[in-house]
């Protein structure tokens, strides 16, 4: 019979909820098992490579998942220590206080959250200090209200980027600085850990510079003696008690063994796909829908956003490296002539040629995609997606992951779309090129040659949503099981709606939350 450990508590998967997690639980002295798929990123030249990164797909599990009709998709999503924080943007936005209540979007309504934004405040506050996120309070039109300034100065834009957000105000927008979690000293460069490279978005950090998950929160926590790391072990399964209320062992299949673990309290945070698919797997006689689904929601309401990347073309060079530093938000809620939600502006990182060939746009007319690479703006466009219920993760009779999606509410985001295509056309004249300057804005594939948007991955969200009533949802306001007494989801699955910004802040700021909860319920 395999070994059985136990812990007071086991985190499985150590990206932004569980990483943030462990780091909350880890000074209460209790025993603590950190469980991760994969292993650490390895520290190499190809970190920084965009061939290795976007085109050969380097660092991407090889694991092949299911769309509905049963073909074959390569998700784009990592296995390491940190998890997606690993390769994210680090761009940590608060949801918009009014996302937490109902909203009227063009496609339907966004579903009330069961605690408000004012509850969730302090931990936004806590977060951004321990992500050490560089912003600026008071420049974003939509920005809630906040208990302490950012904890680091804003990323300053480079000239063309402060040309733009020139060009943006004089045309009566709002633009501000994105927040971002990198470890950035421009006062002092010399002494800082970024170096503020064209390697952000996308890529993992070299330099250990990027506020991710492993950095802020795994290693701090691994120095307590109270926690351990276990890598490149795969949870198979949870099993319960013969009453289905306790989950009483953790499944782990690591170098080629099977291995148990118990803990008081077990917490799932792999991410709203494989933590759906992980409770669905550990089905049994009390819970033959899956782990904590007597609601049936588990797997249900997956979210991504809807995103675009487009590529403003000016037959001016774009000369920036670090492009990430601007946003516009003006358009979040609507506007004078279109009273619906459309979504958020902001920056991918600086696109280059080999990364295009991956998921190559149209070709401006008398460019190559070098040429576009070297004299593009290249634009993050997000807009709300809303949680329907066959959009979802389910199992095919393997066992393998099968993703439902179809893209809804796209009325708003193509109404984004436009709005840029229209303050793009009034930029300020080009001093070399008058207003033939700007050439034209172009999409960037998202697809690359896949049947899942990359975005629906990286900002995966809602599989097991929080609720006070457990018919319609699968946890509780604290994010523990409705079903399960000991049984906890802590990662974006939580999410009943998904707003229009990145969701890792949230992520966050909710791990924090839910750490309070525990470190209570623990007796600290």
């Amino acid at each position: 019979m395999p070994q059985v450990n136990h812990y007071d508590v086991i985190i499985i998967g150590t990206g932004a909820g569980g990483g943030t997690l462990a780091y909350a639980l880890a000074p209460s002295g209790k025993r603590i098992l950190l469980i991760e798929r994969g292993d650490y990123v390895p520290r190499e030249k190809d970190n920084w490579s965009p061939r290795a990164v976007n085109v050969e797909a380097k660092y991407n599990t090889k694991e092949v998942w299911r769309d509905k009709d049963g073909r074959p998709l390569h998700p784009h999503t990592n296995y390491y220590v940190g998890g997606n924080t690993k390769f994210y943007g680090a761009a940590l936005f608060r949801l918009r206080k009014e996302d937490f209540g109902e909203i009227k979007h063009y496609g339907g309504t966004a579903p009330a959250w069961p605690i408000t934004y004012d509850e969730l405040e302090p931990y936004y506050t806590r977060a951004e200090q321990l992500y050490q996120v560089h912003g600026q309070r008071g420049e974003d039109s939509t920005e809630p209200h906040a208990s302490a300034p950012y904890p680091c100065a804003p990323v300053s834009h480079e000239p063309r980027i402060q040309h733009l957000s020139d060009d943006f105000a004089r045309l009566g927008l709002q633009p501000f600085h994105t927040p971002l979690g990198v470890m950035l000293d421009e006062k002092s460069r010399h002494h800082s850990r970024c170096i503020r490279c064209d390697t952000c978005d996308g890529f993992p950090c070299l330099v250990s510079a990027k506020a991710d998950a492993q950095v802020c929160c795994v290693d701090p926590a691994l120095q307590q003696q109270n926690v351990t790391l276990l890598t490149n072990a795969h949870v198979s399964r949870l099993e319960t008690s013969s009453s289905g209320r306790e989950v009483t062992a953790v499944r782990v299949e690591r170098d080629g063994r099977q291995e148990v673990y118990s803990a008081d309290i077990v917490v799932v945070s792999c991410g709203a796909i494989n933590s759906a698919a992980l409770l669905l797997r550990s089905a049994n006689d009390k819970h033959p829908q899956g782990l904590a689904n007597s609601s049936g929601v588990v797997g249900r309401h997956y979210m991504g956003h809807i995103n675009s990347v487009l590529m403003a073309i000016s037959k001016c060079p774009n000369p920036t490296v670090f492009q990430k530093s601007l946003a516009v938000n003006d358009f979040y809620f609507g506007s004078e002539e279109w009273e619906y939600p459309m979504g958020h502006i902001s920056f991918v990182g600086k696109l280059d040629a080999e990364t295009l060939k991956a998921g190559a746009p149209a070709i401006a007319p008398g460019f190559t995609l070098e040429l576009m690479a070297r004299h593009s703006l290249d634009f993050w466009l997000t807009s709300e997606d809303l949680p329907e219920p066959n959009n979802r993760v389910t199992l095919d009779h393997e066992g393998n992951i099968v993703l439902s999606y179809t893209p809804n509410n796209k009325a708003g985001h193509k109404r984004l779309i436009e709005k840029l295509k229209g303050v793009m056309q009034q930029q300020t004249t080009c001093a070399v090129h008058g207003h033939e300057c700007h050439v034209g804005l172009f999409a960037r594939n998202l697809f690359v040659g896949q049947r899942i948007p990359l975005a629906g991955v990286a900002h995966q969200n809602g599989t097991i949503r929080f609720g006070i009533d457990s018919t319609i949802s699968a946890l509780d306001v604290n994010c523990k099981a409705h079903d399960v007494d000991n049984l906890y989801v802590v990662d974006a699955s939580f999410f009943p709606s998904s707003g229009a910004v990145n969701p890792a802040l949230t992520i966050m700021a909710n791990a924090l939350r839910v750490g309070d909860h525990l470190l209570e319920r623990l007796g600290r």
